[in-house]
């Protein structure tokens, strides 16, 4: 469901200057909760661009809220199983029905090589 999700970047203002590609992966994200409290929830990207994205969580995440995340690189682009995990922070959010998007600077990132699907 492409359309409705260009919709939704559109509507959010998501589409600044830069490159974004519109890739839908799995993605979980890690951070402390306001008491300090680890809490993690998963979701899905909608964009990618170089140095952020925008994803789609269960959660609401104040704004300025460190994040660890790792997502699964489609392995038709990278050939091999790999993961993109690094760290980030939450620049925008936005409330919508059930959904939360929320958009991330990439602060650090690093690949790791993941275990094939047997």
């Amino acid at each position: 469901m492409w359309l409705g999700q260009v919709d939704l970047m559109s509507r959010t203002n998501f589409l600044r200057g830069g490159v974004r590609l519109p890739l839908e992966l799995p993605v979980e994200v890690h951070w402390r909760g306001r008491r300090g409290k680890k809490q993690h929830a998963q979701g899905k990207t909608v964009a990618i661009s170089g140095n952020g994205f925008y994803i789609i969580l269960p959660k609401r995440l104040a704004h300025e809220t460190p994040i660890d995340f790792t997502m699964d690189l489609p392995v038709e682009l990278t050939r091999i199983p790999l993961k993109l995990a690094g760290q980030g922070r939450v620049v925008r959010g936005k409330l919508s029905s059930a959904k939360t998007g929320v958009a991330a600077i990439i602060d650090d990132y690093h690949f790791l090589l993941a275990a094939p699907e047997v």
